[in-house]
């Protein structure tokens, strides 16, 4: 099996030759080819260069467009720090929304318009051509919460849930549009699996959760089957309490934190989704040995079971040692699924 087809398998509930390896890697593939990082986040010709460079050395399955939260809100009009060697990052003190009625006068950015979701949709494409189905490209959006909160301010959201939980609905109206809209451009230019980041979720508890965020959530799913994608999940943090709606949202795969428990996760996800991670990126990856990172995966794969996808709780550190990443890549050469 090559990359493509072993996550095709793994995804359809098929049998596999070994695990598929699938770790993040922004920051760390910069510097495999010796790019500052502001440089890769805003030039596809990079990211795209970056990402193949990573996947050969490191025998990973797939590449990924994912590069920094802010390329949405960027083109919404939104301020953006960008900096030389480290993510562009949303000016959350000045955001867009800090007016809640700019909302309602909000345009609704074009993927194809030369802005930075442009750039994302031509690394896509660049991607897609350079792998040629040996390996799954990997799409990427932000998930309703999150790009909420990149416009909004996120202390603002937060308190948005009490305040005025009406405006809450209509800016996630809005940012469930735009992660669709945003998701068939790169459909079209060629990814197969769409990454979903909603890291923001991960503040909120589960009644909070299932009453505002879930419904959108579920219409994204809904929308990327549509489109004929298979959705990864990836929400940073603790979402050990809102395990069980998750599990409803209907995603093929789902990212799991450092801090969240494998062994409940698949208890309360069910035996079908196909759950990735869950390697401490700095304790376990960075900071460990190759032993260590190999005893620390089988301990994952035996509180996950065969439905798994080796990776780290997050994205993998850019300092961490080489032959650690090498072990993960050992380590899915010798794991059955």
């Amino acid at each position: 099996m090559n990359g493509y087809q072993r996550i095709d398998a793994m995804l359809s509930g098929g049998p596999v030759d070994r695990l598929p390896l699938m770790p993040i890697t922004m920051m760390f593939a910069a510097d495999q080819i010796g790019v500052p990082y502001g440089e890769y986040a805003r030039d596809h010709r990079k990211l795209v260069e970056g990402q193949l460079a990573t996947a050969e050395r490191f025998d990973f399955d797939y590449v990924s467009c994912i590069s920094d939260p802010a390329r949405e809100a960027a083109d919404c009009g939104a301020t953006v720090q960008y900096f030389p060697n480290q993510p562009p990052a949303v000016d959350e003190v000045n955001a867009l929304l800090v007016d809640k009625a700019k909302l309602g006068r909000l345009e609704m950015p074009d993927p194809l318009g030369g802005g930075r979701m442009h750039d994302r949709v031509q690394a896509a494409a660049g991607l897609s051509e350079a792998v040629a189905g040996e390996r799954m490209v990997e799409g990427w959006i932000e998930g309703p919460v999150a790009e909420a909160a990149d416009l909004r301010g996120i202390n603002r959201l937060m308190t948005d849930f009490f305040d005025d939980p009406a405006f809450v609905r209509d800016l996630f109206e809005f940012t469930l549009a735009l992660g669709v809209r945003f998701a068939r451009a790169q459909q079209e230019a060629g990814v197969q699996l769409m990454g979903v980041g909603d890291a923001a979720a991960s503040l909120v508890g589960p009644q909070i959760y299932e009453e505002f965020v879930l419904p959108y959530e579920k219409r994204l799913v809904h929308a990327l089957h549509e489109l004929g994608l298979r959705v990864r999940l990836h929400i940073c943090g603790n979402i050990g309490r809102i395990l069980a709606p998750i599990g409803t949202l209907g995603c093929e795969m789902v990212d799991l934190d450092s801090m969240v428990s494998l062994a409940a996760a698949r208890a309360k996800l069910g035996p079908d989704v196909v759950l990735a991670g869950n390697l401490d990126p700095v304790r376990a990856l960075r900071d460990g040995t190759p032993e260590s990172v190999r005893e620390a995966l089988a301990q994952c794969h035996a509180e996950v079971g065969p439905r798994y996808i080796i990776a780290a709780g997050c994205e993998v550190p850019r300092d961490t040692p080489p032959e650690n990443v090498h072990a993960m890549a050992e380590f899915a050469r010798t794991a059955l699924g």
